[in-house]
């Protein structure tokens, strides 16, 4: 069951969600009406466009370095370099910048509180247990590297 227990599917869920909400309970609060509504299309896709380079730059970087993708998975090496020069966590940083983008996308008002939810599931699930890895494997070099680059931005 620890496939199932991936950030993908976590993301998957929470635009599910997302989808559900702008269909089932739109409650007429949405952003797609009026002249707002182009640009609020321009962000989204900005946004999801955005997303998706942060996290192949990061796919790039981690398998140029001969790391793993995995979260779950012990790393063999800790790569500082590329985008993880400008945030220890791009791949999480894409999936929040992609979620936000469907749920502007799907004119799906009501699930921006998700978007905080979501930041927590990736900190608790995935972001604390992948830097305690990598704390007890690389102590100096992690210690250096959390100094000097943030968490998220």
């Amino acid at each position: 069951m620890k496939w199932i227990d991936v950030p993908p599917v976590w993301l998957f869920s929470f635009a599910v969600l997302a989808w559900c909400q702008a269909q089932f309970l739109p409650l007429g609060l949405g952003f797609s009406t009026g002249p707002i509504g182009a640009i609020i299309d321009l962000l989204s896709g900005l946004l999801i466009g955005a997303g998706i380079v942060l996290m192949l730059l990061a796919v790039a970087e981690m398998r140029r370095q001969k790391t793993t993708l995995h979260p779950h998975g012990d790393p063999s090496q800790l790569v500082q370099s590329g985008i993880f020069k400008r945030s220890r966590n791009p791949i999480y940083l894409g999936d929040c910048l992609l979620l936000l983008g469907l749920v502007l996308r799907f004119d799906a008002v009501l699930s921006l509180a998700l978007l905080p939810i979501f930041v927590w599931v990736l900190e608790r699930r995935f972001i604390l247990p992948e830097e305690n890895r990598l704390r007890r494997q690389f102590r100096a070099d992690w210690a250096r590297y959390e100094q000097k680059t943030r968490r998220w931005l």
